[in-house]
């Protein structure tokens, strides 16, 4: 939530005149009882000061009402040209890019610290409270317990936007990765889906991952490994080519009803600080927690907030198997996937501390006053700025297609591309970095140029995140806009671009104090989808 203080005239003169006016009546309350009065001479009215003070505070207001009316009457005003304002500058100076930019940044998009360092507490205790209640449980899934059950490991990991310093707005939602702790006779052989030929560009990206023996010392028996590993392939695997392979879909069932059972231990506990409530999750999205804190230390940050819980696999080296989204047209691709594979043995891979560390990797080299942080949160206002008028089913295509992730990979690719931050990442160059990204992320929509996983992609920074697995480092490049069909790239594309050139008149009329609004508001936007002029 952006926290921020504006001075409202309109409230704040007569909210003066009447505490003025009150002040003045206690104080003839108070003379007037602190002893007997003195008989007034004959013909004096001693009500006289109190109203005459009174006039005078109200007369005060009304000219400082009046003011602004005054000035705006006599001032000039711009040529009209066909009935509409004219866009040649105004007398008084219009403010340029750079300040409607700072000011919509402080009013409309930068969080409070104090704010989100509340919320991320709230939100660590809550959850940490929860994941330990859950590896204390015994399963209750398809397995009854023991040896071959799914558990929590019982840690958990931020991610997201708001560990990474670029969330804007509101700190109310988190993302948290919950690792899971597999049977110690079950071992994982992940395989990547890249290199299918007949494989949807969508799911690409995805990952298969087989159970396996675990190595066992020489000598040691390990013929009756599929049968005592069979309970759990039955509760957590499906069959792919002849092989099991563990299932997203049953895990995920298995968690959602783990979780529930977890916070029915721990409601009771939490009462006296907070309402927790669960959400259970599906194909779109993973279970939420939304929690509501009932009393805090300050009362600004008494914030609802919805953390979604994503159940993660270990693969190793801090890379993460997670449910895979879904693709943009999940009626097609899923219902004809090819070779015998099946969309519910899907995994998708998660590499938020490799993003992590690369992010630190670039702040620790990045010169005093870079703004690159700063310009990914400006491209999500952008992106929202861009999404009005739009109807909800293209205003949802949009919000994926520019999703939060996609911009933080396209500013990733152009600091990588330039090598680390130098002084054109300063922040009185602020504006042009942001147009040369959005130029960047325009060319990849159409498709002149790849925009790649920056861990999973050519040429990646294994250098700067660490060791990756193996699996990983074998795997072919991940394009992360292949998902999407031409033409909804192109109207993508187009609509960045006039969103851009739009993007004074938007600030104006969208964000910042009353004296940055001196233009008319931007024209109306076409209601059922994205300009077609041509970028």
């Amino acid at each position: 939530m952006s926290v921020h203080y504006t001075l409202n005239l309109r409230v704040f003169w007569p909210l003066v005149t009447g505490l003025c006016t009150a002040l003045v009546c206690l104080y003839h309350v108070l003379r007037g009882n602190g002893g007997v009065p003195a008989e007034p001479p004959d013909g004096a009215d001693g009500g006289f000061p109190l109203l005459k003070a009174a006039v005078l505070l109200l007369l005060g207001y009304v000219l400082l009402r009046c003011r602004h009316a005054v000035r705006q009457r006599f001032l000039p005003r711009p040529p009209r040209l066909g009935g509409h304002p004219a866009l040649s500058p105004r007398p008084f100076g219009e403010p340029g890019l750079g300040i409607l930019l700072e000011s919509y940044y402080e009013h409309e998009v930068r969080l409070s610290p104090h704010v989100l360092g509340h919320s991320k507490a709230h939100v660590s205790r809550i959850v940490g409270e929860l994941v330990r209640a859950g590896r204390a449980r015994t399963s209750p899934g398809p397995i009854p317990g023991g040896a071959l059950a799914l558990a929590f490991r019982g840690d958990f990991i931020q991610v997201g936007s708001a560990y990474e310093q670029h969330k804007i707005r509101r700190p109310d939602s988190f993302d948290v990765l919950v690792p899971l702790r597999l049977p110690p006779l079950v071992a994982l052989e992940p395989r990547s889906l890249g290199a299918e030929p007949a494989l949807a560009p969508a799911f690409r990206g995805c990952f298969l991952c087989a159970i396996k023996a675990p190595p066992v010392p020489s000598g040691a028996p390990s013929g009756h490994w599929l049968r005592d590993c069979k309970p759990f392939a039955d509760g957590f695997c499906v069959d792919v080519r002849g092989r099991r392979h563990l299932s997203a879909t049953l895990v995920l069932r298995w968690f959602q009803s783990h979780l529930q059972r977890s916070l029915a231990t721990v409601r009771y506990s939490l009462e006296g600080r907070c309402r927790v409530s669960l959400t259970p999750g599906g194909l779109e999205q993973p279970p939420t927690l939304h929690i509501l804190p009932c009393r805090t230390d300050y009362g600004c940050c008494r914030l609802s907030m919805a953390v979604r819980l994503i159940p993660a696999v270990h693969l190793g080296d801090g890379v993460f198997l997670v449910a895979p989204p879904l693709p943009p047209s999940p009626a097609g691709p899923l219902s004809e996937l090819p070779g015998g594979l099946r969309p519910e043995a899907l995994w998708g891979v998660n590499t938020a501390r490799q993003e992590q560390k690369l992010l630190s990797w670039l702040q620790e080299r990045a010169p005093p006053g870079a703004c690159y942080l700063k310009c990914l949160q400006l491209l999500k206002a952008l992106r929202d700025l861009g999404a009005r008028g739009l109807d909800p089913m293209a205003a949802t295509h949009w919000g994926r297609i520019l999703s939060s992730y996609v911009l933080k990979t396209a500013l990733l690719a152009v600091l990588l591309r330039e090598g680390v931050p130098a002084q054109v990442w300063d922040e009185v160059h602020l504006g042009e970095r942001l147009e040369e990204v959005v130029q960047f992320l325009r060319d990849c929509l159409l498709q002149r140029r790849a925009l790649f996983h920056c861990v999973l992609g050519p040429g990646g920074a294994a250098a700067e995140v660490g060791p990756l697995p193996k699996v990983l480092r074998e795997a072919a490049p991940v394009d992360v806009l292949a998902a999407f069909d031409q033409r909804p790239r192109e109207l993508a594309a187009a609509r960045l671009l006039s969103t851009w050139r739009r993007l004074p008149q938007l600030l104006r009329a969208y964000g910042g104090p009353r004296y940055l609004a001196r233009c008319p508001p931007p024209q109306s936007q076409r209601t059922q989808g994205s300009p077609e002029d041509e970028p």
